[in-house]
C-alpha cells in the first residue's frame, strides 16, 4: 500500500488523505490499485476498514477489516479469505498502530472500459463509499 498526505513520521495536518491499495488482500471490497480516501484518527469500531502499520514491519501500511477487539488490541482479516497477511499470521494489532478508517473507494479507469458500454459501467462503480460490515462475527467464524 503507497499513501499520500503524510510526511514521515509526522502526523498529517489535515485528517483526511488518499492511499492507494496494492495486493489481493480486501478483494471483492477493494482491488489493487484503488485510491482509498482515509480518515485520520477517527473512531472505529467492528466492521471498518482501516489503514494501518503492519505488527511485524511498521514501515509497511496494510488495508484490512476490524474484526474484535480482543486483549492486546484489535483481531484484522483482509476480505479476501485466500489472501495471507493478517491477524492470522501476526495475532491482534495494538491500538496504537491504527492510522485511519476508510471512508472511500475510487477506482481508476481500466483497460476494458474503453467501449461506451465499458465507460458507464466504470462511471456507475468508479467511486463508492467503504462501508461496515456488519457480519464480521461471521467471518470470524468462518475462519
Amino acid at each position: 500500500m503507497t499513501e499520500s498526505g503524510r510526511e514521515s513520521g509526522r502526523e498529517p495536518r489535515v485528517p483526511l488523505g488518499i492511499a492507494e491499495v496494492m495486493g489481493p488482500s480486501m478483494y471483492p471490497t477493494l482491488k489493487h490499485g484503488d485510491q482509498l480516501l482515509v480518515h485520520y484518527r477517527a473512531p472505529v469500531k467492528a466492521g471498518d476498514v482501516v489503514v494501518l502499520k503492519h505488527p511485524l514491519q511498521q514501515d509497511l501500511l496494510i488495508v484490512k477489516r476490524l474484526i474484535e477487539r480482543r486483549e492486546g488490541g484489535w483481531w484484522v482479516l483482509g476480505d479476501n479469505p485466500g489472501a495471507e497477511g493478517d491477524s492470522r499470521l501476526f495475532g491482534t494489532v495494538p491500538e496504537e498502530l491504527l492510522l485511519g478508517r476508510v471512508r472511500g473507494r475510487y477506482r481508476p479507469r481500466g483497460e476494458d472500459q474503453r467501449s461506451v458500454r465499458g465507460a458507464v459501467s466504470w462511471l456507475a462503480s468508479s467511486v463508492r463509499p467503504v462501508l461496515a460490515d456488519r457480519s464480521v462475527s461471521r467471518r470470524l467464524r468462518a475462519r
